[in-house]
């Protein structure tokens, strides 16, 4: 630990918002800073929210480094879909199965910031989800496409992507209009 003020396994901090979120793995922060930003774009009545991050190795082992993912609620995925298909951009659209929420249970608080380790692109799926309170919602997973180690292709380049930019732009375009 860096320091002793460092979270820890086992610790219970409180989200935005006030749900706590007991910490059973302490490389899995994002999704708690997410939380916090989830609930804030709740709390300014956002008509829709989506996120993007890279959230998951899981979502490496289910869609391999071109194909980000995308999990949140039926309108905002078909929103999100049309707008990586307008970009030129390559989404998956994932599913959030109710049997995968309960592993995120927790016996001392609200959730746990992990569930099971099998689907654990959706369990965290579930994760975020429970911060939106209902909302049009979308996530946008980009943990493989987010870098390029291998030769340029398309106008990807190596390096750094920027993946999931034209998607936003063409999906910020779509909800103008």
């Amino acid at each position: 630990m860096p320091s002793g003020s460092a979270t820890r396994p086992s610790d219970v901090i409180t989200i935005r918002g006030g749900k706590t979120v007991e910490v059973l793995n302490t490389d899995a922060e994002g999704r708690l800073v997410m939380a916090d930003g989830l609930v804030s774009a709740v709390e300014d009545g956002a008509d829709l929210i989506v996120d993007i991050a890279t959230l998951t190795g899981a979502q490496m082992m289910a869609l391999g480094n071109r194909v980000s993912a995308v999990m949140g609620t039926d309108g905002a995925i078909a929103d999100v879909l049309a707008a990586a298909q307008e970009s030129g951009e390559s989404f998956w659209a994932m599913p959030l199965p109710e049997e995968l929420r309960p592993t995120l249970d927790s016996q001392v608080a609200d959730l746990a910031n992990m569930g099971q380790r099998w689907g654990g692109m959706l369990v965290a799926g579930h994760f975020l989800k429970e911060f939106t309170d209902g909302r049009p919602w979308a996530h946008l997973d980009i943990a493989g496409p987010a870098y390029n180690g291998s030769a340029p292709y398309g106008y990807t380049v190596k390096g750094g992507t920027g993946v999931g930019v034209r998607t936003m732009l063409s999906l910020l375009e779509a909800q103008a209009q």
